[in-house]
Formats: structure tokens, C-alpha cells, sequence
């Protein structure tokens, strides 16, 4: 959602185009997870379900997929993250897919299921290319402004730099 809700206000076409794709090809991630979770959720006991600590998450969601972090914080759209200007927005993006790819390190380090490894080192590649294509959207949008003005205004809005008090 991140990427979709940002496409709205980038002002390069060709970065628009990638940040359509992208969000795209989130919520196909989102589905694989979705789907892992299922697998390996779908036929627990009660006795497995209170031997593994996912008693109080079943209280509140029975086994229905809700997202939320490993630690129960549960997702809310302040993980969208658009802000508005094409510069914070693309190192908000690059930095959300290096927290992914970290995350999917850990996960390999703590299963050993081939059925779940396969498909996590697939996403895990896939961040690690995002992250690639958001460094060289990044450097699109900053050949196209002033480089004296990265960080002084919001290339988006002020559209002078003087509007802003910048100088």
C-alpha cells in the first residue's frame, strides 16, 4: 500500500511506473505469506495452539490471517509511509526493503521446513531487487532537480524555492 498510495504524487513518470509494479508485486507477497501462514496454521490443536504461544492471538482471530508483527504489534496504515516528496519517500522505500530482507534472514535462520525456506528466499531476493530499482529511482528524481535543492524544499509543492524561505 506503501508504494501504491506514493505513485500518487511522484512526479517522474518512469518512477510512477515503478512504484506501481512494485506495489504490485507486494500484495503477491503478501499472498504468499498469507498463504505459509495457512499451511502451517490451518489444522492446529488446541494443544498445539497453547504449547506454541499462539493461544492469545487465536482468542482474538480463532486462525484467521490478521497482519501484525512477529512481536503482535498489529499493521496500521501508519506503515504506508508516503510523505509526499519523491526523495523522503524512495529512501523511506529503500529502507523498508532492506527491514524486509532483514527480517527474512531471521526467519531463515529459525526454520529449517523447506516449504517455508524456498519461498521466503524467493521474497528475499525479490527485496533485495526492489531495494536496486528504488536506488536507481532515487537517483532519477535527484538528475531531474537542482542538486543545490535535495534537502531545502519539496521538489513536489514549492516549486520555487523562494516560496518556502528556503533562501
Amino acid at each position: 500500500m506503501r508504494y501504491l498510495s506514493q505513485r500518487f504524487t511522484m512526479p517522474n513518470k518512469t518512477c510512477k511506473g515503478l512504484l506501481t509494479d512494485i506495489g504490485t508485486e507486494e500484495l503477491g507477497h503478501l499472498e504468499i505469506i498469507g498463504a505459509i501462514i495457512y499451511q502451517l496454521t490451518k489444522n492446529l490443536s488446541i494443544e498445539e495452539i497453547k504449547a506454541s504461544g499462539f493461544d492469545k492471538y487465536y482468542v482474538d482471530h480463532t486462525l484467521a490471517l490478521w497482519p501484525q508483527a512477529a512481536g503482535g504489534i498489529p499493521f496500521n496504515a501508519c506503515e504506508f509511509q508516503s510523505k509526499g516528496d519523491a526523495i523522503t519517500d524512495l529512501h523511506e522505500d529503500m529502507a523498508a526493503e532492506q527491514k524486509a530482507r532483514t527480517t527474512y534472514d531471521n526467519i531463515l535462520r529459525l526454520i529449517d521446513d523447506p516449504d517455508v525456506c524456498d519461498p521466503i528466499r524467493f521474497l528475499r531476493a525479490r527485496e533485495v531487487v526492489h531495494y536496486q530499482r528504488f536506488g536507481e529511482a532515487l537517483r532519477t528524481v535527484q538528475d531531474q532537480l537542482d542538486s543545490r535543492n535535495f534537502y531545502a524544499f519539496n521538489p513536489e509543492f514549492d516549486k520555487n524555492p523562494k516560496d518556502c524561505g528556503c533562501r
